[in-house]
């Protein structure tokens, strides 16, 4: 296989776009199949598809920060307007979240660890992808991803977890890079 240097120089040089900076337009409905499509190419050791996507976009991406609003409300009780109104937006301003869920399956082959670790890389894989189609995206996972009834409500049954929401979206500015762990510190050989 040929090196591909343009490809070789973008995963040289990606970085996330934080959702304050991802704005409209968002992937068309062929765009987005492309995207969903891409995501799903991943490792998936005895070919069990270990992940559910759940697509929040439209109308859905305020009602579904209500919801949010209400539990977090409801489990926070005394909380001030301000901190609900955040949960409110937790799904604006990017035009698109893509709610990755590990959906473990029992298998005598493939541990819970793998099929966790494949629902990761549907989470990245999306991300390369809404790039490739030049987009700009966010991996973000907060309490909600944690919490059962916030968890089942944006879509993930009993026994499954959300690994990330990836919002995408277009960027509106250009990231610096943050620093970069040195390879000596986090790169060893074994047997040296």
């Amino acid at each position: 296989m040929p090196a591909n240097t343009a490809l070789r120089d973008y995963l040289l040089t990606r970085r996330s776009v934080g959702t304050a900076f991802l704005k409209e337009p968002g992937p068309t409905a062929a765009e987005l199949e492309q995207l969903l499509t891409i995501a799903t190419r991943v490792p998936d050791h005895g070919k069990i598809a270990p992940w559910r996507l759940v697509v929040i976009e439209g109308q859905a991406r305020m009602e579904a920060g209500a919801k949010l609003a209400e539990i977090y409300a409801r489990n926070n009780p005394g909380t001030d307007e301000a901190s609900i109104e955040i949960e409110r937006q937790r799904f604006l301003p990017a035009p698109l979240t893509v709610v990755v869920i590990s959906a473990p399956k029992d298998h005598p082959k493939v541990p819970e660890i793998e099929q966790l670790m494949s629902a990761g890389n549907v989470a990245f894989n999306l991300i390369h992808a809404a790039y490739a189609l030049g987009f700009g995206a966010s991996w973000v996972t907060r309490w909600y991803a944690f919490n059962d009834e916030a968890a089942a409500m944006l879509g993930a049954a009993l026994g499954e977890r959300i690994v990330g929401f990836i919002h995408i979206g277009t960027p509106t500015a250009t990231i610096e890079d943050r620093p970069r762990p040195p390879l000596a510190d986090v790169v060893t050989y074994w047997g040296k």
